[in-house]
C-alpha cells in the first residue's frame, strides 16, 4: 500500500488516503504502473492458469496464451479481432482441433490456427501459429514439441498458409531418462522445415525470449537461408545462442557479458543480417508481422497478394517529390534527372528519397535488413505501386561512411552504385524472398561489383553469383529500371536474357555499357589517349623545342623546356582522357543499349512512376496466364 495526501492542502482534517500501486508487465509491453483503490475483498486464491502467467512474467517472458489477443488483432484501424483455434495431436499423431481451457497444453509448444478478417481479406488471413511455453522446462525440445512442429507444417501445406512462430526455448531436452532420441526428433523437424521452405513455404519467426541450441538452428533454416521467404523479428528481451553464457564459461569457451552479447539483435543478429527486423516489444513485433502480411499475404488459390486501394495517382510526376540526403545537392527528385544540372548522372543522390517518391504515398514501406552492416549500399523495401504489393530494391547512390574497423586492402567507404559482398548477399536474399509471391522492381544506379582484395576474400564472387541465380530462378515479373548509370558485372547479373519475364527500362539520359567512360579511357584506350596527347600542338611544340635545343647543345633551354613539358603534359593528357571518355559514353548511350536489345524502353523521368505501374500490370498479366496454364 502507498499513502497519498493532496499537495497544497493546509487543512489538518484532510488525511492521507491509501491507494494501491500496481506494477505489471502486460503481454508484449514493458513495465506498467497503475494506481487504484485498495481491493475491498481478500485476495482470492490464484488458479492454475494465473499462476502460470505470473511464473512466466517473473522470468521476463510471456505465457503463450496471453499472446493470443495480440496475434489475433486486426491490422485495420478499428477492425474486428480474429479467432484462434487451438490444435493438438490425436492418437495417430495427426493435428486436430481441441476445445479445452487455455493453459491445458501437454507439450512445451502450443499449436493453433489464427484467422483475422481484414478489408482486403474479409474471409480472414489464416496463419498456423506455434507458441513456445517458457513455464514448461523453459520450452525444452523433445519428441512432443517436434511432432507439433511437423503438424504445423502439415496444416500450412494443407491450407497454403504461412507459419507464425513465437519462439522461446532452452534447446534440446536434457534429462536422465532421455538422450540422443531427442536430437533425432529435432533433426526430423529440421528436415520438415527445410523441405517446406524449399517448396516455397513461409515461416515467420518472432524471437520472444532466449533461444538456445536447436531453436536458433530451426530459426535459421526457416528465415536466414538464400531460398527462405520468412522474416525474423527480435526484441530487446530476445537472443539466439548456440550455447548459453554459463555453459560457455564453464566449458572454457569464449562468451560475452550476457546472452544478448552472444546472440542479441543490437550487437550480433541485426548487424549480421540474420534478423531482419527489430521491435521494442512483442506488441510492436506483431505490428511488424502484420505489416509484412500487408505486403506479402496471398490467399489460397491466388497468385499474387491482393492490391490495396490507393489515392496516389498512377501518373503522378515524381519530379516535385522531396529529396533529402547528406552530401547531396538536390532538393527535389527532378533535379537528379535534369540534363542541365546532372548531365553525366554522376552527382550523388539519396536512393531512399527516390524509392519513396516512386511508391504509393498512402502505403508506408517496410524496410528489410535496415541494420545489416556492410550491406548499406542496398536498400530493400516491401512497398506498394499502384496499390500492388511489390519487392523494391535500390542501390545507394551516394558514398556512405564505413563503420567499425576497416581493412588495409579494402575500401575506406562504401562508394556509390557499388555492390560489396554483403550487399550482394542482401540483394540475392531479397530477390529470392519475393520469388513466387510478388513482383520485383529494381531501380538501378550500378557501376558494378567492388573487386578489392578484401571483397574477394569475403566471397564477392559467390554472393554476386547468387544474384544471377536468384534472377534466373525468379518466379514472377521483374521490372528493372536504370535511373543513372549501369556498368560492369552488375549488367550481367541483371540482364533480361536471364529471365523471360524481365522488362528492362531506363530513364532518359542514363548510361549503360560494359565499363564507364572514364575507366575505359584510362585502361582500355590508354594508347589512344597517349597518341592524342603527343599530337596536341602544346605538347608537340615543346617536344620539338627540346629536340632542337638538345641538338644545338643549349642545355639551359633544354632543361627549361623539359620542365615546362612536365607541367603541360599531365594537363593535356587529362583533357584527352576526358575527351575519349566522353566519346565512349556518347557512343555507348542508353539509346544504343536499346537498339541492341539490352534495354527495352526509355522513359522520361516525369513518367517513371506510371511506367513502372504499367510494366507491373503487363508482367502480372503474363505471369497469371502462365500460372493458370500450369495449374490447370
Amino acid at each position: 500500500m502507498v499513502q497519498f495526501k493532496m499537495t497544497g492542502v493546509d487543512d489538518p482534517d484532510v488525511k492521507p488516503r491509501e491507494l494501491m500501486l500496481r506494477m505489471s508487465r502486460p503481454p508484449g509491453a514493458g513495465l506498467t504502473l497503475r494506481i487504484t483503490d485498495p481491493p475491498p475483498q481478500p485476495l482470492r486464491e490464484l488458479n492454475s492458469y494465473t499462476q502460470k502467467v505470473i511464473r512466466a512474467r517473473r522470468r521476463g517472458t510471456v505465457y503463450p496464451y496471453e499472446l493470443i489477443p495480440l496475434i489475433a488483432r486486426s491490422p485495420d484501424e478499428g477492425g474486428a479481432s480474429g479467432t484462434f483455434t487451438e490444435y493438438d495431436l490425436d492418437e495417430a499423431g495427426a493435428p486436430v482441433r481441441v476445445d479445452r481451457a487455455p493453459g491445458s497444453n501437454t507439450a512445451n509448444l502450443v499449436l493453433g490456427v489464427v484467422s483475422t478478417p481484414t478489408k482486403r481479406y474479409p474471409e480472414g488471413m489464416r496463419r498456423v501459429v506455434l507458441l513456445g511455453d517458457p513455464t514448461r522446462a523453459l520450452g525444452a525440445l523433445s519428441e512432443p514439441e517436434c511432432r507439433r512442429v511437423l503438424a504445423a507444417i502439415e496444416l500450412a501445406r494443407r491450407w497454403h498458409a504461412p507459419v507464425e512462430w513465437f519462439a522461446i526455448s532452452a534447446g534440446a531436452k536434457i534429462a536422465m531418462d532421455s538422450g540422443t532420441e531427442s536430437m533425432d526428433w529435432i533433426s526430423r523437424a529440421l528436415r520438415g522445415i527445410v523441405e517446406f521452405t524449399q517448396d516455397g513455404g513461409e515461416i515467420n519467426v518472432v524471437v520472444s525470449g532466449i533461444n538456445v541450441g536447436a531453436q536458433p538452428y530451426w530459426n535459421a533454416e526457416a528465415t536466414m537461408l538464400m531460398h527462405t521467404k520468412g522474416i525474423l523479428v527480435m526484441t530487446p528481451d530476445s537472443a539466439m545462442v548456440l550455447t548459453g553464457k554459463q555453459s560457455l564459461d564453464f566449458s572454457g569457451g569464449v562468451s560475452a557479458d550476457d546472452n544478448f552479447g552472444i546472440g542479441g539483435y543490437d550487437r550480433i543478429m541485426g548487424p549480421n543480417g540474420q534478423a531482419q527486423y527489430w521491435a521494442p516489444d512483442l506488441s510492436v513485433a506483431v505490428d511488424v508481422l502484420l505489416a509484412h502480411y500487408g505486403h506479402t499475404y496471398t490467399a489460397p488459390g491466388e497468385r499474387f497478394p491482393r492490391p490495396a486501394p490507393t489515392a496516389d495517382a498512377a501518373d503522378r510526376d515524381i519530379s516535385a517529390s522531396p529529396h533529402v540526403g547528406p552530401g547531396c545537392d538536390f532538393s527535389v527528385l527532378g533535379e537528379i534527372f535534369d540534363p542541365s544540372n546532372n548531365s553525366e548522372r554522376k552527382k550523388p543522390f539519396d536512393m531512399r528519397s527516390l524509392l519513396r517518391g516512386v511508391i504509393d504515398a498512402d502505403h508506408p514501406p517496410l524496410e528489410r535488413w535496415a541494420d545489416m552492416q556492410e550491406a548499406e549500399s542496398v536498400v530493400v523495401f516491401d512497398a506498394h505501386l499502384g496499390g500492388q504489393p511489390v519487392a523494391l530494391i535500390g542501390f545507394e547512390s551516394r558514398p556512405l561512411p564505413r563503420h567499425g574497423p576497416g581493412s588495409v586492402d579494402g575500401p575506406s567507404q562504401w562508394t556509390a552504385g557499388t555492390l560489396f559482398p554483403y550487399s550482394s548477399k542482401k540483394t540475392a536474399r531479397a530477390i529470392n524472398a519475393a520469388s513466387g509471391n510478388r513482383p520485383l522492381v529494381v531501380l538501378a544506379n550500378l557501376s558494378g561489383f567492388d573487386g578489392s582484395p578484401e571483397s574477394m576474400r569475403r566471397l564477392q564472387l559467390e554472393y554476386g553469383a547468387e544474384i544471377g541465380r536468384a534472377v534466373v530462378n525468379f518466379d514472377g515479373p521483374i521490372v528493372f529500371c536504370v535511373v543513372s548509370r549501369y556498368h560492369g558485372g552488375a549488367f550481367v547479373v541483371f540482364s533480361s536474357t536471364l529471365n523471360d519475364n524481365m522488362e528492362v527500362a531506363a530513364v532518359e539520359g542514363s548510361y549503360a555499357s560494359v565499363i564507364g567512360g572514364a575507366p575505359a579511357a584510362a585502361v582500355v584506350f590508354a594508347g589512344e589517349v597517349n597518341k592524342r596527347t603527343a599530337a596536341d600542338p602544346r605538347v608537340a611544340r615543346l617536344q620539338a623545342g627540346i629536340a632542337e635545343a638538345t641538338e644545338n647543345g643549349a642545355h639551359a633551354d633544354t632543361a627549361r623546356l623539359r620542365s615546362e613539358l612536365a607541367s603541360v603534359r599531365p594537363a593535356v593528357r587529362s583533357e584527352k582522357l576526358g575527351q575519349v571518355a566522353d566519346e565512349f559514353d556518347s557512343r555507348h548511350s542508353i539509346e544504343r543499349a536499346r537498339s541492341v536489345g539490352s534495354v527495352h524502353t526509355i522513359v522520361p523521368a516525369a513518367r517513371l512512376r506510371s511506367y513502372l505501374i504499367d510494366a507491373l500490370q503487363r508482367g502480372m498479366h503474363r505471369a497469371l496466364a502462365e500460372w493458370h496454364d500450369t495449374s490447370g
